[in-house]
């Protein structure tokens, strides 16, 4: 009874303690290691920020941009004004841009050989279009476990401290909670947050990949159509 009596005593006070302290001291109070990864977990949080902002501002242009193109290339092709393509592609800094290009180079060859030209530009531009987005993969695995880490070595802690004062009291449990609990919780915050960062994308990218193989086999569709 008296242990009990103990314990919601206990219970209370730090109830009390916690509900005066801001997020911030809650940190600091969390210790040195706790402290270091709930500050990884921030770093990676504003380094996955800085991926989506970057590469969705780049895609959708991107993706404007070429729709822009290949209504400009339309009328020209079924034209046959060869020069008016060349200037739109040279004019145009875009992956369909870059595309037609390299097939106006290989003009006069077999098709097959101007569609393996084409296929080759645009595995080029894909890969260009993805770059830094699997580093969001890569964070929204990574922060769950520096989370993880927390959560073991303030279990450690626990262990640790009733070893040290041979007390089972919630003031000793809760220092290792403090750890335990927050940098579980920015872990998958963090880890949550880049994955759907990435999915998100990844959806961007399918969509703009099959419009360009789309524009592609438009454009050789309007080489082998006679011009008008």
């Amino acid at each position: 009874m008296f242990f009990l009596q103990a314990a919601v005593s206990d219970s209370t006070a730090v109830a009390n303690a916690m509900a005066s302290k801001s997020i911030f001291d809650i940190i600091l109070n969390s210790g040195p290691l706790g402290v270091t990864i709930i500050s990884i977990q921030v770093l990676l949080s504003v380094v996955a920020l800085y991926i989506f902002i970057e590469r969705w501002l780049t895609i959708k242009a991107v993706v404007k941009e070429d729709e822009r193109v290949m209504q400009n290339l339309r009328s020209n092709i079924t034209s046959g004004n060869v020069a008016a393509i060349q200037g739109i592609c040279a004019s145009s800094d875009t992956p369909l841009a870059r595309m037609v290009e390299k097939g106006l180079q290989r003009l006069g060859r077999p098709m097959p050989e101007i569609e393996s030209a084409i296929e080759n530009v645009g595995r080029v531009e894909t890969f260009r279009l993805e770059k830094k987005v699997n580093y969001l993969s890569l964070i929204a695995r990574l922060a769950p476990m520096f989370g993880f880490l927390g959560t073991i070595m303030g279990v450690i802690k626990i262990f640790y401290d009733i070893s040290l004062t041979d007390n089972l009291s919630i003031g000793i449990i809760s220092g290792g909670l403090y750890q335990k609990m927050l940098t579980s919780a920015g872990g998958l915050f963090v880890g949550i947050v880049a994955f759907v960062g990435y999915y998100f994308l990844t959806m961007m990218l399918d969509e703009e990949v099959n419009k360009l193989e789309r524009s592609s086999i438009e454009f050789m569709d309007m080489l082998h159509s006679p011009v008008k």
